[in-house]
């Protein structure tokens, strides 16, 4: 009986031990009822000897070692009743994780669960019959039919298409001045819209460049992107500038960039000839070269390396561009059908230019030209000139508020570049504009505007910021 006691009371102390449970200075004492001190008086009640010290430690270790759980090691059925709890942004979060995840979180049970609380239809007070009870359970039961995923394209296809057609809405109304969507600063509040440079090395690998200042202005908004740690110009082949807007637009206030994105491509820039691009002003310490459409790109006078990139993007279609398009294709502008009463054969008459210039916060000139015309003679080659400001005649030659000129910031530096030309150029057209200084009475004037046109892109109501 003793025997048996001591061997119990030993798997006793085993088993305390492997719960970090303390032990004392107790040992199990073979023959006797109950515990009594250790040899020696030196070891107080609740502290060990050095063997039974290492010998917990050990015991630790492999008791630790035995309880750690891993997330994948768990059954696929606990799982998935996990990632039911999850919205659809987590979800395909939680799918990016590994082959495992990917598959478990393209389940279709959780996806249609998903999709019918989102796209529910409309509730009526009228009794629901019992055909359409059983209809139920049968349509519960078609979910296994469905490839993996099914349920998942069908959301998000869906989700994409609501926002879209919503966006289509709010960009209906179009301002008779500008001729542009009157409410284009609220599409781009809804959708969540933002704009990201891909910088491409030679080799391959690729560097998102999350913007970091955006003003909205009354007919463009103005992007830029500058940081420290901008790969060497020398390593790198070409840019591109996309718009991104979250899969899921207009479910949550506030977006992030490490959520599901869509890319959509709006141009493409090639790196390898930057340093012998037009060169549109420098002052001590930048750059500024020009790449056709839009883009101004700022190098260190001293390194020849990044300093930053801006771009000009008009509201022409502007949300399209950024949210119809694939990381790869930009999306395609509708076809438009001039108006009877235009021909190219005769000439055109009837358009407006709206012009609005600004830089660094400071508006110099915001103006709409009524009633411009062209003749036969001046189509030619693919494109229209519209005359606006005659250079011969003073009449028509405009001031401009303050020191026209282009403001620049980083993260480091700040300036100022002057300039006296301005010229743009994208798929609809380009503009040159000649500014001189009157030193009398110290102002700029603009003594020269034309613009030319695609006849490819002719619409009466076009507008454009420079």
């Amino acid at each position: 009986m003793a025997t048996g006691r001591g061997r119990l009371l030993r798997q006793l102390c085993l088993g305390l031990q492997a719960l970090h449970l303390p032990l004392g200075g107790l040992v199990a004492a073979p023959g006797s009822g109950g515990f009594r001190k250790g040899p020696g008086d030196k070891f107080a009640a609740g502290c060990t000897t050095p063997k039974q010290s290492t010998r917990h430690e050990r015991n630790c270790e492999r008791s630790s070692a035995h309880r750690s759980v891993s997330l994948d090691g768990l059954p696929s059925e606990i799982l998935l009743k996990i990632l039911s709890y999850l919205d659809a942004m987590t979800l395909l979060c939680a799918g990016c994780v590994n082959r495992r995840f990917y598959h478990l979180a393209n389940d279709n049970f959780i996806w249609i669960r998903i999709y019918s609380t989102a796209f529910s239809p409309k509730r009526s007070n009228w009794k629901v019959s019992s055909v359409e009870k059983t209809a139920e359970p049968m349509n519960l039961l078609s979910v296994e039919d469905k490839e993996a995923g099914y349920w998942k394209k069908e959301y998000i296809t869906k989700q994409i298409a609501s926002v879209k057609a919503a966006l289509a809405q709010v960009l209906k109304p179009v301002d008779p001045y500008t001729g542009l969507p009157a409410k284009t600063k609220e599409a781009l509040r809804v959708s969540g819209l933002g704009w990201v440079i891909i910088l491409r090395e030679k080799g391959g690998k690729e560097h998102i460049m999350e913007h970091v200042d955006l003003s909205i202005n009354d007919s463009s908004v103005t992007v830029v992107w500058y940081g420290k740690n901008w790969p060497r110009l020398a390593t790198l082949s070409a840019l591109d500038l996309c718009g991104v807007t979250p899969v899921f637009m207009g479910r949550s206030k506030t977006t992030t960039k490490n959520g599901p994105r869509w890319h959509s491509l709006i141009a493409k820039y090639s790196l390898g000839d930057l340093p012998g691009s037009t060169v549109m002003g420098c002052d001590g310490i930048v750059r500024l070269l020009r790449l056709d459409p839009g883009l101004l790109v700022g190098l260190w006078k001293r390194e020849e390396e990044l300093a930053f990139v801006m771009a000009t993007l008009h509201f022409h279609h502007l949300v399209e561009r950024s949210t119809l398009g694939s990381a790869a294709v930009p999306s395609e502008p509708p076809a438009h059908t001039p108006p009877l009463d235009d021909s190219l054969e005769h000439g055109l008459h009837g358009f407006q230019l709206h012009v609005d210039m600004h830089s660094g916060g400071t508006s110099y000139l915001c103006s709409t030209f009524h009633n411009l015309f062209t003749k036969k003679g001046c189509i030619e080659n693919g494109y229209v000139k519209l005359i606006a400001i005659r250079f011969n005649n003073n009449t028509e030659h405009l001031p401009l508020i303050g020191k026209v000129g282009f403001s620049w910031r980083t993260d480091i530096f700040d300036g100022y570049v002057k300039t006296y030309c301005v010229d743009y150029m994208d798929s609809t057209g380009q503009v040159h504009m000649e500014l001189v200084w009157i030193e009398e009475t110290e102002e700029y004037f603009i003594v020269s505007l034309v613009l030319y046109l695609s006849t490819a892109r002719i619409h009466h109501r076009f507008g454009t910021r420079y």
